[in-house]
Formats: C-alpha cells, sequence, structure tokens
C-alpha cells in the first residue's frame, strides 16, 4: 500500500474501519469519518486521513441519501449550504497551515459534554426555531469548516437539529444531504488542493467497496427501532466521536 505498510494487517484494519464507519452513516446518517479516523489513524499516514475519510463519506452518504430522499425540505436546508460554502475553503486552508491540536481538543470536548448531558438529563432541552435561519446559517459555516479541514461536517448539525426538535426524519433529511454536498465540496477543495494524492486513491479503491457494502446494511436496519432509541443511539455516537477526536488529538 502506497505510503504505508503493505501486509495483511494494514489491509485488515483499513477494510474493517471502512465496514463498520459505512455501517454506521448508513443507519445514522453520519459517522464515516469520525469512525474510520478511529481505525485509519493508526495504520495510515495522518495526512492520508483526511481526504480518505472525506472520500469514504460521500461514497456512504450516497447510500444513506436513498434512505430519507422523500422526507428533503430543501427550504430549511439552503441557509446551511448557504454557510457551509463560506466555511469549506476556510477549513482546506487550515488543514494545510494549522495544527488539529486544539480543534480536536476543543471540538472533541464539546461533543463529550453536550452529549453526556443530554443522555443523562431527564427532559432534553429543546430551542425550537430560536435564532431563526441566521442561526442555521452559522451552523452551516462550522460544519462546512470542519467538513474542509477533517471530513468531519456532520457533528455540529447533527447536535444543533437535535436542539430544534422534531421526528428524527426531518432532522436526518436536512443534516444527510448537508453531509453529502459538504463532502463532495471538501473532496473537490482537496483534490485542488493536492491533499488527494495516488496513494490516497490507492487505499480509497481499496476501502469503498466495504464503506458502500456496511452502508447499505445500515441503511436496511434505519426505522426498525423506535425514534427515542434512534435518538440515543445517535448521542452515544456523538459522545464517542467526541472520546476519538480528544485521543487523536492527545495521541498525535
Amino acid at each position: 500500500m502506497p505510503g504505508a505498510s503493505c501486509d495483511s494487517a494494514t489491509l485488515g484494519f483499513v477494510i474493517a474501519g471502512a465496514l463498520v464507519a459505512g455501517f454506521t452513516t448508513g443507519f445514522a446518517g453520519f459517522g464515516t469519518g469520525l469512525v474510520a479516523s478511529g481505525f485509519w489513524f493508526h495504520v495510515l499516514p495522518a495526512a492520508m486521513v483526511p481526504p480518505l475519510v472525506a472520500l469514504a463519506s460521500v461514497a456512504g452518504q450516497i447510500v444513506g441519501f436513498l434512505t430519507v430522499r422523500k422526507a428533503f425540505d430543501w427550504a430549511r436546508l439552503m441557509p446551511f449550504l448557504i454557510g457551509a460554502a463560506v466555511g469549506i475553503p476556510l477549513g482546506v486552508i487550515a488543514l494545510a497551515a494549522v495544527s488539529p491540536f486544539w480543534l480536536k481538543i476543543s471540538a472533541g470536548g464539546f461533543l463529550v459534554v453536550y452529549s453526556a448531558y443530554q443522555l443523562l438529563a431527564r427532559h432534553r432541552r429543546e430551542i425550537g426555531a430560536w435564532g431563526g435561519r441566521w442561526a442555521d446559517g452559522a451552523v452551516g459555516i462550522g460544519g462546512g469548516f470542519l467538513g474542509g479541514f477533517a471530513g468531519l461536517s456532520a457533528p455540529l448539525p447533527v447536535m444543533w437539529l437535535q436542539l430544534r426538535g422534531g421526528p428524527p426524519d426531518s432532522q436526518r433529511a436536512i443534516y444527510q444531504p448537508f453531509n453529502l454536498i459538504v463532502l463532495a465540496l471538501a473532496s473537490a477543495g482537496m483534490g485542488l488542493g493536492g491533499q488527494i494524492t495516488a496513494p490516497v486513491l490507492w487505499v480509497a479503491l481499496v476501502a469503498l467497496p466495504a464503506t458502500l457494502g456496511g452502508a447499505w446494511v445500515g441503511a436496511r436496519l434505519y426505522g426498525a427501532v423506535s425514534p427515542r432509541t434512534f435518538q440515543r443511539l445517535v448521542l452515544v455516537l456523538l459522545l464517542a466521536s467526541g472520546a476519538i477526536l480528544i485521543a487523536q488529538a492527545l495521541g498525535a
């Protein structure tokens, strides 16, 4: 494997990460980067992981995209996408220029605190339409920045939409296409910025079939659990995501 060890253990770790990450995305609508990076940072050069995460995320999101396509609300989605158009190039620039340590620590700490609070709270707080479309746009900027920086566009919109409240399907129908569009643009930005190299494409050819297969299985299981159970599973995933980000930063 160019740029990394070619042994079977490395190959198995890459494929396992792609499979589990694809399943998570197919089921929850996000999580490819958060799950896969937990595997791939252990066996691949660090510079390869963000662009590989972005490519795998797009593949997984395409499968999940079909799951909730009938519930899409483009009017609600547009402020997020307009914000993302601002955030994505900033994230791509930061990827080439900034150490990720403090970003991972701060983002990971916020995810852990928020998710733990929501899981332990007897009554989940909701904010309804507070802040309106301007607030949605600001969240889109943050999601776009994290997507361009590390392929992690999902956590901020997911948390924000949970605070907004409403059925899981209506939330997913916003963050699912948001993630797909943002990560596709982030992948293009990384390609133009030179981060998607030949070794990255080689690993992607190995990993993406597993990502697609895992996403298909996850999408088939979506809807088999109650809305409350689904919400709690998403919070657990966010909690784990925050812990992974902190561990990556401390282990860098």
